[in-house]
């Protein structure tokens, strides 16, 4: 276990690596840093000034390196645009995303779990289920949010148009993010399950004359649930990705409208922190779903002993 551990520590930091110089070297090509300080009427000795003040001037590898070092202590630099420390913006916003994020995960399972349960004892439910979750997994979820929006907030007045700072402004994005994974999950779950009962075990079970939801909890639940642990851990970045867009649409101030207002600002600081600090967390959520699964599931350890 130890040796195992070891090795996924040291591919979790192999990959933080590579995807901060790909970020750092994709950025390079956005623009110069040195311009947008100074601004658009600076003349040249300024723009160098802060070229070498801001260490521009020194070959690539070198800044990489020296970013490097500072992103290991929390150093992520500062804004181009407000002089903020990268560090204390991503702080500062990282609890409303995390609280969005947590939100409508909680839905896809909340939703996706039961409706796919309940598609796999049903061959009626099963079409409907068809139906409605391949036209939710086509609507991006931007139109999703904004129809959302219109339907629930602006027409009706049950939920707040956009916002932050109660339950109701959380109910709606959280609501529309679990809208747009749970069609997806309750699929997952219905093809597990579908696979599951048709085993010899669940069909002994059966003929012993069990009750059906004795035979449901104790003999293909869990098992049909297992495959679910590593695919949440991999729709992390779907899920996050999802939450940019949600942030911006309802105005959440969270992380994700943080790097749009970046992206359209060039604040290439800012870009960069965000994707280290979303990578760190696809990353590290990852590693703790690999854990758990081997936790839930020991042969797979056994079998890599042997």
């Amino acid at each position: 276990m130890s040796r195992w551990l070891f090795g996924r520590l040291a591919w979790c930091a192999a990959m933080l690596v590579g995807i901060a110089l790909v970020t750092f070297v994709i950025t390079e090509g956005i623009g110069d840093p040195a311009r947008m300080r100074a601004g658009p009427h600076a003349d040249a000795a300024t723009v160098a000034a802060i070229r070498r003040e801001l260490g521009l001037d020194r070959p690539l590898l070198v800044r990489f390196g020296a970013f490097l070092t500072r992103a290991v202590r929390g150093d992520l630099g500062r804004s181009l645009q407000t002089e903020e420390p990268v560090t204390e913006i991503l702080r500062e916003r990282l609890p409303a995303t995390a609280l969005l994020a947590v939100a409508g995960m909680a839905l896809w399972l909340l939703i996706g779990i039961p409706v796919g349960i309940a598609t796999a004892m049903s061959r009626r439910a099963d079409r409907i289920s068809l139906i409605v979750g391949i036209g939710l997994l086509s609507i991006p979820t931007f139109l999703l949010g904004r129809w959302a929006q219109y339907w629930l907030a602006y027409r009706t007045g049950w939920f707040p148009v956009a916002g932050y700072g109660s339950a109701g402004h959380l109910l709606l994005p959280a609501l529309t993010l679990g809208l747009a994974g749970a069609g997806y999950y309750a699929r997952l779950v219905h093809t597990s399950m579908t696979e599951v009962l048709r085993e010899e075990y669940v069909r002994a079970a059966r003929a012993r004359g069990l009750p059906e939801g004795w035979v449901l909890r104790r003999y293909a639940l869990r098992t049909a649930l297992l495959p679910l642990i590593t695919i949440v851990g991999m729709d992390l970045p779907a899920l996050l990705s999802g939450v940019v867009f949600i942030e911006y649409v309802f105005a959440w101030p969270g992380i994700g409208s943080r790097a749009v207002k970046a992206v359209f600002d060039l604040d290439v600081p800012v870009i960069v922190g965000t994707v280290l600090l979303s990578a760190t967390l696809v990353v590290l959520a990852n590693l703790v779903v690999d854990l758990t699964y081997r936790f839930l599931d020991p042969r797979i350890g056994a079998s890599e002993a042997a």
